[in-house]
Formats: C-alpha cells, sequence, structure tokens
C-alpha cells in the first residue's frame, strides 16, 4: 500500500506552530514510506476563513520545505460532494431526517442536566415517521451510530483505545440549510484524497471515533489514525500566546532558520537516540510514526536558539549574507556590493556570537553603517579629547604601513600603546569604539582587515575630529 497523508489546516488565523509540526511529521512519514504528502485547506467556516491566512499557511509551509505533492484541495469547493454522500447515506438507510426544534433540543439537553446524564441526543426522530411532520419543517440529517458494542482504534501512537456505542449520539451530516458538517467533509475528502494514514493532534481523537463509524456506513477503508500529543508550554500548561511566539512567521521574522526549527520540531515527540543535530535526510531515514511518544512535549525556546546558532554557523557566508540583507533594510542598511563583500569577508567572525538572524543583522552593522557611525554610550565615554589625539596619531602610523594583515595591524598598535606607556588595552577599546561605535565586536585586527585601510583611516578620522553622532537611548 502507498503511503498517501495529509495536512488540513482550517484557515482562520496564523499557521501555528503546533500544526507546523503536525505537517512536519505528515511530510517526513510519507518521505520515509516512498509515499504522498497533501494539502487540504479546510475553509468551509467561510465567516472565520480569510485569504490572509490561506496565504499565511503556504507562507509557512514553503518556508519550512513542506510544500505539498500536488495542488491543494480546498474543502469549500467540495460543498456538492459531500451533501451528495449525506443524500445517498439517507437513502441507503444509513441516515436519518431530525425535524427537532432548537426547543426541543434545549429541552432534551436541560432534562439531561438536571438528571445528570450526559448531553446526548435522544434519537427520538430515528425511527419518526415523515408522514407525521408537516413538509416544510426542516431538519437535519444524522448518522445512525451503532447503539451497542464499543468502537475500537488501533491508534499508531496511542495504542488501542475504545469507547462504548452508547457514549456517541448520532451525529449531524446536513444542517438544516443543507451545509455539510465538519465530520462529513473531513471523512469525504479523506476518502476521496485516498488517504492512508490520519496523522494529527490528539485533540481529534475524540472525532476519531465518529468519523470511524462514518467510514464504516459510507462502505469505505478506514485510514490508520495516529494521533500525537499537543504541545505545551515550559510550565506543563497547554502552549499558548503567554509563552511566546506562536505563529511559524513570527519564528521566521525574529530570524530563526527553517532547518534549525524543522529539527527542533522533529524532536518535539519523536528522538533518535540522545541525537540532538538532525540532518533532513536523516529525519526521513529514520522517522516512523509508530515512534512518537504518548506524552506532551513542552517547548523550550533556549533549545530552539541554541539549534538556530549551530545552523547559523553552518551556513556558507554568502548564503547568511542574502539572508541577512531583509533584516538590515528593516534598521534601514541597504549595503552595496562593497559592503557586502565586506559582509561576507567578516560574517566568519560574526556568526560565532550570533543565535538568530537578528542578532546576526545588529551584529553585522559594524561593516555597512555609513560613515560616521554613531556612538553608543558606552563607545562614547571611551573618546575623551586626549584618546581623540592618540587616535589621530595612531591613523597616521597605520597609513604608512606596507602590509595590511592582522599581524603587521597588531604589531603596530601594541608599539603604540608601548610608546604612550598604557596597557594595550586602554588603546584596543578606544580603537574598537571608533571603528564599530560599539565596545563588543569580532576581534579587534579582524575587523580592521575585514574593514580595508581606507575605511579604517576614515573611521579614525571621523572619531579624532568628534564627527560620530550619539546613539539615542530608547527607555
Amino acid at each position: 500500500m502507498s503511503v498517501v497523508v495529509r495536512f488540513a489546516p482550517s484557515p482562520t488565523g496564523y499557521l501555528h506552530i503546533g500544526g507546523a509540526r503536525t505537517a512536519l511529521f505528515n511530510w517526513l512519514y510519507a518521505r520515509h514510506c516512498g509515499g504522498r504528502y497533501l494539502l487540504r485547506i479546510e475553509d468551509t467556516d467561510r465567516a472565520r476563513s480569510t485569504e490572509a491566512a490561506i496565504r499565511a499557511i503556504f507562507e509557512g509551509l514553503e518556508w519550512l520545505g513542506l510544500v505539498p505533492d500536488e495542488p491543494p484541495v480546498f474543502q469549500s469547493r467540495r460543498i456538492d460532494r459531500h451533501r451528495e454522500v449525506a443524500e445517498r447515506l439517507l437513502a441507503a438507510g444509513a441516515a436519518y431526517r431530525c425535524w427537532c426544534t432548537p426547543e426541543e433540543l434545549e429541552e432534551m439537553r436541560a432534562r439531561a442536566r438536571a438528571e445528570k446524564r450526559p448531553v446526548r441526543y435522544d434519537r427520538r426522530c430515528r425511527d419518526r415517521d415523515p408522514a407525521t411532520v408537516p413538509t416544510d419543517r426542516p431538519f437535519v440529517v444524522r448518522l445512525k451510530m451503532p447503539t451497542e458494542g464499543e468502537t475500537v482504534i488501533e491508534d499508531l501512537v496511542q495504542g488501542t483505545v475504545r469507547i462504548a456505542n452508547a457514549q456517541l449520539d448520532d451525529m449531524i451530516l446536513l444542517r438544516s440549510d443543507g451545509t455539510p458538517t465538519y465530520m462529513l467533509s473531513v471523512v469525504v475528502d479523506d476518502h476521496d484524497m485516498g488517504i492512508t494514514h490520519v496523522i494529527r493532534g490528539d485533540d481529534h481523537l475524540t472525532n476519531a471515533f465518529r468519523q470511524y463509524q462514518l467510514y464504516r456506513a459510507m462502505g469505505v477503508a478506514v485510514p490508520a489514525f495516529a494521533h500525537i500529543p499537543l504541545i505545551h508550554g515550559p510550565d506543563g500548561a497547554k502552549l499558548s500566546k503567554r509563552h511566546g511566539a506562536l505563529s511559524v512567521t513570527e519564528y521566521r521574522e525574529m530570524g530563526i532558520l527553517p532547518e534549525a526549527m524543522r529539527n527542533y520540531l522533529v524532536r518535539l515527540g519523536w528522538s533518535l537516540g540522545d541525537r540532538e543535530i538532525l540532518s533532513t535526510e536523516e529525519m526521513v531515514r529514520h522517522f516512523d510514526i509508530r515512534d512518537v511518544g504518548h506524552s506532551p512535549a513542552r517547548f523550550d525556546m533556549d533549545k530552539l536558539l541554541s539549534l538556530n546558532a549551530h545552523y547559523l554557523r553552518e551556513r556558507p557566508d554568502r548564503e547568511l549574507v542574502e539572508l541577512l540583507l531583509p533584516f538590515l533594510e528593516a534598521r534601514g542598511l541597504r549595503p552595496g556590493e562593497r559592503e557586502r563583500r565586506r559582509l561576507e569577508a567578516g560574517m566568519a567572525g560574526l556568526k560565532l556570537r550570533a543565535r538568530t538572524l537578528v542578532e546576526l543583522a545588529e551584529a553585522a552593522r559594524i561593516y555597512v553603517a555609513p560613515r560616521p557611525l554613531p556612538l553608543a554610550p558606552k563607545a562614547a565615554r571611551l573618546l575623551d579629547e586626549a584618546m581623540r589625539r592618540n587616535l589621530e596619531e595612531l591613523g597616521r602610523r597605520l597609513a604608512g604601513l606596507e602590509r595590511w594583515d592582522e599581524g603587521s595591524l597588531e604589531s603596530a598598535c601594541r608599539a603604540f600603546a608601548e610608546e604612550l606607556g598604557v596597557g594595550f588595552g586602554k588603546l584596543a577599546q578606544p580603537l574598537r569604539a571608533a571603528l564599530t561605535g560599539t565596545t563588543v565586536s569580532p576581534g579587534l585586527f579582524e575587523v580592521m582587515c575585514v574593514l580595508g585601510r581606507e575605511e579604517v583611516l576614515a573611521r579614525i578620522e571621523d572619531a579624532a575630529r568628534g564627527r560620530n553622532p550619539a546613539v539615542q537611548q530608547s527607555h
């Protein structure tokens, strides 16, 4: 049997981090089995479904590298097919019309609550003679569920799960306006799409029992079910906005790399021994939905950032320059070709200290910011009048250097500090401030080599003549 799976989000908001993991597990299982991974947009709730949310889903999946193998299916375009199945079940006697009014249903619920019974439809219309009901009275269509025995599902993650059929009421397939319900639409679409494995969150486990009976009533094969535990926050509560970002696009904007997010998400519930770092190829080779754990996974932002730092270091420097451009532009920096070459030359030193593209962009300012550089408050305090005069003299010494490499630059600077009768740090920190506008950067002489002779001398002159504006502190 060829494996066919699907990710089926509702476009009523952003692509949630939990939904992204569900999509990843489906994609990995399909790739592992040599099957197909499909996408279905469950947009039948027209009031809440939006084009913006659909775009966000597509963008999020594309960013994660989880593009479906076929064009997406839109559930709202298949309503006629859903209705046709309900009518066929009705004609076969597997479903029936229910004419109960809202008032009757509320009375039924109130009586059940008063008698401390589960609130369920009492099936009063199941064997009702249509001749006793006015022909113009609205009705819904309900499925005839079994009333005895139990429904048993061999879930690939949860194991054997069962429920007494007496606990399952006769669910509605068609509403009184003729529109299909979620339960009907999902089952019909999964059957028509040839879905062999339904992999989704365990909050859908109760739906599986009802859907199982609908497959049986339709006379079609029931797919295998795999209900994966939800993601919780660090405190053990269900992941929510108070734990931090929930949207996949928010993580992209935070400067997380897609390969880091894939690696992190797959480890939320599945593992390959004690391995923390897993390539996508390794995930595909080893992933089996049966190996997903039973317990909720806990989201840990520090672990994600640590993984992201690893993948930043692994990315080729030229690729990182391209990835940084939007983050630099968001800071008002538009590096030209010369600045891009500088960025690439200095990337090895920059990326060692960054965990995200946002942090990397902030650190990269030193190579792309236009002159005169703004000075951070700590940097400005290092450049008093005496030090400005010293830097002016240092600039003259450096201008005459025959070779512009780290060794020659260090020798010249140390020799000048010795002439001044100060420890090297007393000169190095003001020089760093002049060249970068900050007090923290990659190695000083590495920075000088990356900037090049012309830029270094120009920045030293700016500092010596007091041209640098002060950075405005935020309050």
